[in-house]
């Protein structure tokens, strides 16, 4: 790493955990309802018999959950895009690109569509795991459409997660069709992709599983860097491939999984924030990943911080913001892989 990068690995994650932190507090102070913060903060902290028992619960129940909630998704995405980037050596892998999370979202939309139908899993855990079971199937399929001669072609990797996202996205119509008034009401405005769902039981689910697929992934960071070498020079070097593609892949599809299970589909943090911050901290994925979350946790409290705001008292998808956010750096990037010959 050159030692200008090293010189600014430490300013930006400290920068990135400020920026965590203010968009929690942003978190918490936005809304429909006025909310006295400090007060309500303290009140938190310190129980007081005098404290307004609404801004208590609005605070407990309602902004805290899902501030955590947004914290743990955009850091379970920009998490998982990283190490797909990684994986494949290629800047364009993302979850939503390349098919997981379309995969993840069919898997969804078959709990809320057949879940009265569909054995029942303790703890809520029915939406998870078939989410993490769509997800984990789509990853497999692309990573076998885009393998040409034991490599991952990138033209490969687009066409096979276009494919793959488009037989998901037929799917998904089809559940629409076989949806009652209240089940299609359901699918469409979870398919746009919010956090309105976080509760305190989701975010008691949430975090531990992103935690841990994301711990495993940081486990994965000296293999992950000699991937970027290549195949054989990673062989080379101790790494056994095969088994290092299989085990990213699931950790990667239980991340989005049960992110998807609960937010829907919020596409593009997983290729903004690694590609921007790789500029900044390099690409060791030891100090990549854990800048990828905090930059994942940030940009997704900000996004929903103004999706609450933009259109008050009504409430815009945060999906739908991060893509206007997001297309433009894809499209970007795109030109630019163009431009060197490597697309």
């Amino acid at each position: 790493m050159p030692a200008g990068t090293v010189r600014r690995v430490r300013p930006v994650l400290l920068g990135l955990a400020v920026l965590v932190v203010l968009g929690v507090l942003l978190e918490l102070a936005v809304g429909a309802a006025a909310l006295d913060l400090p007060r309500a903060v303290a009140c938190l902290v310190t129980p007081d018999p005098t404290c307004d028992p609404s801004d208590h619960y609005i605070l407990t129940a309602l902004r805290l959950p899902r501030a955590i909630g947004a914290v743990v998704v955009g850091a379970g995405l920009a998490v998982a895009g990283c190490a797909m980037q990684g994986l494949f050596r290629n800047p364009l892998a993302d979850p939503t690109l390349v098919g997981v999370s379309s995969g993840a979202a069919l898997g969804s939309g078959l709990a809320i569509v057949f879940g009265r139908v569909l054995p029942v899993l303790p703890g809520g855990f029915t939406q998870p795991v078939l989410a993490f079971a769509g997800g984990l199937t789509a990853a497999w399929l692309v990573h076998a459409l885009a393998r040409v001669r034991g490599q991952t072609s990138v033209v490969g990797l687009l066409l096979a997660g276009i494919a793959v996202t488009a037989l998901a996205g037929s799917a998904l119509g089809l559940l629409s069709y076989l949806s009652d008034d209240r089940q299609l009401r359901d699918l469409s405005l979870w398919l746009l992709g919010g956090l309105g769902g976080i509760t305190r039981d989701v975010a008691l689910i949430l975090v531990p599983l992103v935690a841990l697929s994301g711990g495993l992934l940081w486990r994965r960071a000296r293999d992950l860097d000699a991937l970027l070498l290549g195949e054989s020079e990673a062989f080379h070097l101790g790494v056994d491939v095969e088994r290092l593609r299989r085990r990213v892949i699931t950790e990667v599809a239980l991340a989005v999984g049960v992110c998807v299970a609960f937010t829907g589909i919020i596409g593009f943090v997983g290729l903004v924030v690694p590609h921007l911050l790789r500029g900044l901290v390099g690409p060791r994925h030891r100090v990549l990943v854990p800048a990828a979350a905090l930059g994942g946790a940030g940009l997704l409290l900000f996004a929903d911080a103004a999706a609450r705001t933009m259109l008050a008292p009504a409430e815009l998808p945060v999906g739908i913001l991060t893509s206007l956010l997001g297309a433009p750096v894809f499209l970007t990037l795109l030109a630019r892989l163009r431009a060197t010959e490597l697309v």
